[in-house]
This record gives C-alpha cells, structure tokens and sequence, in this order.
C-alpha cells in the first residue's frame, strides 16, 4: 500500500461527506423517493465525480488552467443550474413528499451535475495536483475515490429517508426544504464567489 494512499481516503471521506449541492440534493432525493430510488443517482453522481477525477489526472486539468475562460463558464452554468434547482425545491416546498410527479434528480441529472459543480472540479485539482504520484497513480486515485464516495453518498440518501416521517407534517416540509433550497444557493454561490 502507497504511504499516500491512507492519507488520500481521508481526504476522499471529507470531500465526499461534507456538505455540497449534490448531497443535498441526495438528502431531498432520499426523502421524497427513498433509498432505493436513490441507488441510481448515487452511482451516477459518484461515477461521474470519479470520471472526473480520472479526467483531470490524464490532462483535462492542464486544459482548464490553460483556458480560465472555459473553467469560468462551467463554473457559471453549475451556479445557475444549481439555482434552478434551487427555486424548483423553493416551488415545491410545501408539496406531500408522497405526491406523485415530484420532482425527480435522476441519473442524468445527478451525471450531469457532476460536470459543472465547481466543487467537484477543485476537489479533482486538488487530487490530482496532492496525491497523483508513480506509487498512486490517476486510475488508482478515480477508483478509491469512487469507494469512498459511494457509502458517503449513501448516508446522505438515508438521512433523507429518516427524516421523510418527521416530514410528513406540511409545516415541517415547508421549512425543510426552504432550508435546504437555501443551504444549495449558498453551495452555489460561494464556489463562484468565494
């Protein structure tokens, strides 16, 4: 085992389990839909942030710095989408979480998220930039993050899920996900702003 790598699957567990608009959303998920439904999302989203891991390790990392015009514009297009997501949790905040056409953060959109949420691209900088080294290399680096990240996520999806009964009073709903379309902006915008 790299002398790395212990230090590595500790920074994975915190990037992982630390709040960001991608577990919140994970949480809501979890909540409305449950742990099953939520399985699909997690492995995409995790998948995702691991590919990007692997992506930013093989050069794609080089690319951005080379280009900050194109990191910006991604990082914009993840604030924006998250905001959108935002007042689409804002919008629904008061609706049953049993009710049918709920809103549903499925397998593309979690993929997707991945791609522009500025806190994935600095947690794969950050990666790349520590941990990549001959004794662990990029491959390496995507899979145990992947390892890592899965049950993270997983703990994110079962909060929601034990909070779905404390939820079931409209009034506590209501606050909730205000609370949680509040805490996603902020995610947001403090990646851009910050």
């Amino acid at each position: 085992m790299s002398h790395a790598l212990l230090p590595f699957i500790v920074f994975a567990l915190v990037a992982s389990i630390s709040p960001g608009p991608t577990n919140l959303l994970i949480l809501a998920h979890g909540a409305r839909q449950g742990l099953r439904a939520s399985v699909a999302p997690i492995l995409a989203a995790c998948g995702a942030a691991a590919a990007i891991v692997l992506a930013v390790g093989l050069g794609l990392g080089e690319l951005l710095v080379r280009h900050p015009l194109v990191q910006q514009a991604m990082s914009w297009a993840g604030v924006l989408w998250l905001s959108w997501l935002a007042v689409g949790m804002l919008r629904s905040a008061g609706e049953p979480l049993d009710q049918a056409g709920s809103s549903h953060f499925g397998v593309v959109g979690a993929a997707s998220l991945q791609l522009v949420n500025p806190k994935v691209w600095l947690m794969a900088v950050a990666v790349i930039g520590v941990f990549a080294a001959p004794s662990l290399p990029v491959w390496q680096l995507a899979l145990v993050f992947l390892l890592v990240a899965l049950p993270c996520m997983a703990l994110w999806a079962a909060l929601g899920v034990g909070s779905a009964r404390w939820l079931q009073t409209p009034g506590r709903l209501l606050w909730f996900n205000r609370a949680l379309a509040g805490l996603l902006l902020i995610s947001a915008w403090a990646a851009v702003l910050g």
